[in-house]
């Protein structure tokens, strides 16, 4: 397909924009209030590795939960899909990304798929790192392959932030703990987990994380495999049915493609074959997606006839 032009992308950005007062930035993390609600941006990557942006495409911000995607890739292809399925479930839930009752109301008790953050804990806990900084550096790692930015790091100030305030998040590892679902030492995985979380960004590396998963593993600025087609499907597919929360029936009947958001605004997208996306939008709505990123794509998936779904 031809890559569309900045100028398509600036329009569609435009029409997009929540208005004054629609959405919220997420508070629960401190740093994160701090974010400009208005702030709106979209890229898109082409399997030749041409990448196209507009509005706030180049304003960094943390991945937040966009890093599950990254996690669950590098344990696929560390440990094995039979490792990680047994420990993680692969089902969509109709719960909070933050739920702590569906994980004691079913049994066994385990977390319903890897996208949620029950699920990334359990993911990040089956990895053979004993130091933090070490699981962490794993997880950095996989994020500059399926970027191909080498300079992509953490942002200490959220990472301090979320490590002081994620009171459910350590009462989920915990609960986890108890029933025998989650093994290690909480504090140590959750301190690779706030890292992970604070992993930063743009909607241009998302892009080209959405087209590295769309051409089945192949990076396209490398052209380099950096993750196993299997892997690839078998991630995207979760984000099709998962990568929403709570959310993702509405957009996979709105929108129709593979996505994984994150309180952070950012939304990273995957069409196979086609191109990979990044959005970049802080006001978010009731369920923790960004709201202009989430009107960007249906218009773009209209405008492009993109949907799979």
């Amino acid at each position: 397909m031809t890559l569309p032009t900045e100028t398509l992308l600036q329009q569609a950005l435009d029409a997009c924009r929540p208005a004054p007062g629609e959405g919220e930035v997420a508070t629960y993390i401190p740093e994160l209030a701090k974010g400009n609600p208005r702030h709106l941006g979209v890229a898109l990557a082409t399997p030749d590795g041409a990448v196209a942006s507009a509005g706030d495409g180049a304003v960094p911000f943390t991945l937040q939960s966009v890093s599950k995607v990254i996690s669950l890739a590098g344990a696929l292809e560390l440990l094995g899909e039979e490792r990680v399925f047994d420990a993680v479930g692969m089902d969509p839930t109709a719960d909070p990304f933050n739920s702590i009752m569906r994980l004691e109301m079913v049994k066994p008790h385990r977390p319903q798929n890897p996208l949620i953050n029950a699920g990334a804990l359990v993911v990040l806990s089956l990895l053979p790192h004993r130091d933090p900084e070490e699981r962490f550096a794993f997880v950095r790692d996989w994020a500059r392959r399926l970027s191909g930015n080498d300079a992509l790091d953490y942002h200490e100030a959220t990472y301090l932030s979320e490590k002081s305030t994620s009171d459910r998040n350590r009462a989920l590892a915990y609960f986890m703990r108890s029933v025998g679902t989650f093994r290690g030492d909480v504090e140590n995985v959750l301190d690779s987990y706030f890292r992970q979380c604070s992993l930063r960004g743009t909607a241009r590396d998302m892009a080209v994380m959405g087209m590295t998963l769309a051409s089945g593993g192949i990076n396209p600025l490398s052209g380099h495999r950096v993750l196993s087609e299997r892997h690839a499907l078998m991630t995207r597919a979760l984000m099709a049915t998962c990568g929403l929360y709570d959310g993702s029936g509405e957009f996979a009947v709105r929108v129709g493609i593979p996505a994984k958001s994150g309180v952070g605004g950012g939304i990273l997208a995957s069409v196979p074959k086609k191109v990979g996306l990044g959005t970049f939008g802080p006001a978010l709505d009731p369920k923790g997606n960004s709201l202009g990123g989430v009107r960007l794509l249906e218009r773009l998936t209209q405008l492009l006839d993109l949907r799979i779904l």
